[in-house]
């Protein structure tokens, strides 16, 4: 594991749209905020991109026809209860666009974070903890590992 990365991680507001146009903050190993507590109930949930596969930098075009197959992928499971839009932002100010699923179960959640190349994600249960979970090591969408 990547020290700066996982200080990054660790850094990151990974904010999420809520109904009604406010956001709610999620951070590593906090406490979901009270703004999800009523969407997320008891379900488990995952703040999840398709951005940037093996986190380096890829073309627009390709961040964002990943992210819509990303959509779609999870819009096709049925354990997804409701997708929201999020967006990961860093301490020093990148952004990078992302889903807050819930009711996805964490392992479909898992195999989807390797499927698009991304190292890890957040996930929870209900009102629980954010957890950074990471991805096993696999060849990266791009080529890399």
């Amino acid at each position: 594991m990547d020290e700066r990365l996982l200080v990054a991680y660790r850094r990151t507001d990974y904010r999420v749209r809520l109904p009604g146009g406010s956001t709610a903050s999620l951070r590593v190993d906090a406490p979901v905020p009270a703004g999800l507590h009523a969407l997320v109930g008891t379900s488990p949930w995952g703040f999840i991109t398709a951005w940037h596969p093996g986190s380096h930098r890829a073309p627009r075009d390709a961040n964002r026809q990943a992210q819509r197959r990303l959509l779609a992928e999870l819009l096709a499971d049925p354990t997804t209860r409701k997708i929201l839009a999020a967006v990961g932002v860093g301490a020093d100010g990148w952004r990078e666009p992302s889903l807050f699923a819930i009711g996805t179960p964490h392992a479909v959640l898992e195999r989807l974070a390797a499927a698009f190349g991304q190292r890890a994600f957040l996930a929870g249960s209900g009102q629980g903890l954010a957890r950074l979970i990471w991805t096993p090591q696999l060849t990266w969408v791009n080529g890399d590992s």
